[in-house]
């Protein structure tokens, strides 16, 4: 790693340099972010995976821009223009934007207005313009050029005005203000810091783009716009609905170029000056406010993937109710309820279709199904589809008279379908039609959602805000991340997982995980971790990043099902014989733990750090750190949207939360919003810092909009019900909290709102 980029690192993330260093190392060894987490503490000072994924992330921006810088480099040699001094520029450049302006003035590029006006000859008039002099009169200069001629590929141009003269020549000087590499820095700032979006309609376009209406005259300052604000005018401009612009202050734009390059009020002068207005117009302000548009969309991206990760790491860890045998219905009301019976393991024991929705006799057949595999198979769960016909599901569940023990849970199937069509549930369930294998994702949800939910494309699960206008690559990046994280961070049961859980294993992938598998059917169930080295492709290095999170229960050593790293095995069975103990007499009784006195085991490799996270592990070997499940019930009164009324107060579930607010299921097939303004009585910067996905919440019905399936919600502690204030004359809102909500919903042609393509999970599976 190059010395200044160690430097820049430590001091762009505010950490020390050993950290930054030693962290860098590990990456370039091959070592993964939970590993070095969770196993390399000492040699990184404890840093987390929110630092560690930073470092990395900065070292591969670092490589991207020395990579460039060399490219650079290299095409200024070949072309014999790289002095000592510009090579001392280049490499000292900091950013991308900083490297490209210092190459641009040599940078290879077509035929322009300025390049014909040197084959016209021009340059020398444009160098005497350009030094002002006051005694210059410039269109007694430019008259001997009246009449200079060139022909390129048949087509020949010709000076034949002492104004064609100047202004060729003052095409030279404004290519050569935007080549300033300077003036481009000042430029950039200007854009940024107090560029000005707006968004306009296009004519014509009214009716088609009503979900934009709140945008069809808008304008504010790019610094303070939201994410899903900048996001939402992009898609309207990608629809052909807005034209949207980014632009500063023209006065201060021009203003900062005079001051650059205008000396004085002589002729000549004012030739500059006409020079850099013309540069601003037809060169460098367009090439800023692209650059600015860039900017914006990328922090509006990143405040995108930032809220899709958070939301997607609380529904992978949202607490699982263990290995139950199953019952997993996908309702319906035409097609009849889908039902499978699974083990508790996950696997598919039977499969029925029963119909309580077609009339008494039917209805006496499907309660004796389930009646019947309940009796028969000791059902402990019954995991219903939150889908259409699921809340006439539940309700028809509920009045079975089941066993009090048996827990009746409605499960998101967010994403279901997908799973359903997928390869994966093809190669699972080849003769299975699909609603069947969707009726098994659910019942595999409510045992363990994590593992269920690694098998689907994380953007098909319906938490995200505009994740199909975002980077593709940055969001792929991010929630592989996220996954990696959480399946590392809880553990995989080595001889149970599949195959797709434990790709997601560090070190693992879904080759290795899939010779795993193979190994683990032909051989019977690992007995230790040792015996991962025997898996073809499976090396020294891909088991020391493995191996602490792969759990064996009932294996050889007793701390084969914990998260204690193989590698400590000889330290902590030091700690017991030290002691007179065994390692299972260590990990059942506290009052032998409390004996070891941790200082004795301290070495340059293993730290305080390490050795009380192994007690800790010794006291819960392999327990898992998600919370215990609860059930949770929506309002037995509340079915369907029109159930609803202003004022009622309901249990809810969070099922995403975005820049702008949240949304809540109270049970209705329809989710409802929580606008940023009503989360609390205090004032809500950000949402996820109140709310999180599968939090519980009571509800306030402010409005419902039965046509349009439209459902407000309020979680403050004092609701107002009165009717809304009118919008301004304009009827736009700058933004303020009182935003018409609508544009966050759905419209009456089915599309989604502008600020929320995602206003249900069952509308998110459009998307």
């Amino acid at each position: 790693m190059i010395e200044k980029h160690l430097v820049q690192i430590t001091n762009e993330l505010g950490l020390q340099a050993r950290q930054v260093a030693a962290t860098a190392v590990l990456l370039e060894e091959g070592a993964t972010v939970p590993f070095i987490a969770r196993y390399r503490k000492e040699r990184t000072g404890e840093l987390d995976e929110v630092k560690i994924t930073a470092i990395r992330d900065r070292l591969e921006q670092l490589e991207v821009l020395d990579k460039r810088r060399e490219a650079i480099i290299s095409s200024l040699d070949e072309r014999k223009l790289l002095t000592e001094e510009l090579r001392a520029t280049v490499e000292s450049a900091a950013t991308l934007n900083s490297l490209e302006d210092i190459y641009l003035p040599f940078k290879p590029r077509k035929r322009t207005r300025a390049t014909i006006a040197k084959e016209l000859g021009l340059e020398p008039l444009s160098d005497t313009l350009w030094k002002q002099d006051p005694s210059t009169d410039p269109e007694l200069l430019a008259a001997p050029y009246v009449g200079n001629t060139i022909t390129v590929d048949a087509k020949t141009s010709t000076l034949d005005t002492v104004a064609a003269v100047l202004a060729g020549a003052r095409d030279i000087l404004a290519e050569r203000i935007n080549d300033d590499a300077n003036a481009r820095a000042q430029l950039r700032n200007l854009y940024l810091s107090k560029g000005i979006i707006k968004s306009t309609l296009i004519s014509g376009k009214e009716e088609e783009g009503a979900k934009f209406k709140d945008y069809f005259d808008w304008s504010e300052t790019a610094a303070t716009a939201p994410s899903h604000r900048i996001l939402a005018m992009r898609r309207g401009e990608t629809e052909g609905v807005l034209y949207f612009r980014l632009t500063p202050p023209e006065n201060e734009a021009l203003g900062t170029l005079f001051s650059l390059f205008v000396r004085g009020t002589s002729p000549a002068a004012k030739q500059v000056q006409l020079a850099c207005e013309d540069c601003l117009k037809r060169l460098l302000g367009f090439a800023m406010e692209v650059e600015a548009r860039g900017f914006y969309k990328k922090k509006a991206d990143e405040e995108a993937i930032r809220v899709f990760a958070e939301n997607l790491r609380e529904l992978l860890l949202a607490s699982p109710l263990g290995q139950k045998i199953t019952l997993g219905i996908d309702p319906g009301f035409r097609t009849g309820c889908k039902v499978v019976l699974l083990d508790r393991q996950g696997k598919l024991l039977a499969n029925e279709v029963i119909y309580p929705g077609r009339g008494r006799g039917e209805e006496i057949e499907a309660a004796e199904a389930i009646l019947n595999m309940v009796r028969l198979h000791k059902v402990e769960a019954i995991a219903i589809g939150n889908g259409t016909a699921s809340r006439e599901t539940e309700t028809f569940v509920k009045k079975l008279k089941l066993p009090t023990s048996i827990q009746i849970v409605v499960v998101s199937e967010s994403g279901a379908s997908i799973y359903s069509a997928s390869e994966i549930a093809r190669e699972e369930f080849p003769d299975l039609d699909l609603t069947v294998r969707g009726a098994v994702s659910i019942g595999r949800r409510l045992m363990d959602p994590l593992a269920e939910l690694v098998k689907l494309d994380p953007k098909s699960i319906g938490v995200g805000q505009y994740q199909h206008d975002v980077d593709q690559a940055a969001l792929k990046r991010s929630l592989d991340d996220v996954v990696v994280s959480c399946v590392n961070k809880v553990g995989v049961e080595l001889n149970t997982a599949s195959r797709h859980l434990l790709a997601y294993v560090s070190g693992l992938n879904s080759r290795t995980a899939a010779s795993l598998v193979t190994h683990r059917d032909t051989n019977g169930p690992f007995r230790s971790r040792a015996e991962l080295l025997k898996i073809s492709g499976l090396g020294p290095k891909a088991f020391e990043q493995a191996a602490g999170f792969l759990r064996i229960r009932g294996g050889e050593h007793p701390l084969d099902a914990s998260s204690v790293h193989p590698e400590r095995y000889e330290l902590v069975d030091r700690m017991a014989a030290d002691l007179g103990f065994t390692v299972p007499e260590l990990m059942k009784d506290p009052v032998k733990r409390s004996a070891i006195k941790l200082d004795r085991y301290v070495t340059p490799e293993v730290g305080l750090p390490t050795l009380k996270d192994i007690v800790a592990e010794l006291a819960k070997p392999g327990r898992d750190p998600r919370e215990q499940f609860e059930a949770f019930s929506f309002a037995d009164s509340v079915e369907k949207v029109e159930d609803l009324q202003p004022g009622m107060k309901l249990p809810g579930i969070v099922t995403n939360v975005t820049a702008f607010g949240a949304f809540v299921d109270v049970g209705v097939h329809q989710d409802g919003l929580v606008h940023i303004s009503q989360i609390s009585d205090d004032f809500v910067k950000n949402p996820a810092e109140f709310l999180k996905v599968g939090q519980r919440v009571q509800a306030t019905v402010m409005e419902v909009d039965l046509p349009r399936k439209r459902i407000a919600l309020s979680l403050k502690t004092k609701v107002d019900l009165s009717p809304r204030q009118p919008k301004g004359a304009t009827g736009v809102s700058r933004g303020g909290r009182g935003e018409d909500l609508s544009r966050y919903m759905r419209n009456d042609s089915g599309k989604p709102g502008t600020g929320g393509d995602w206003f249900s999970q069952a509308q998110q599976k459009k998307f």
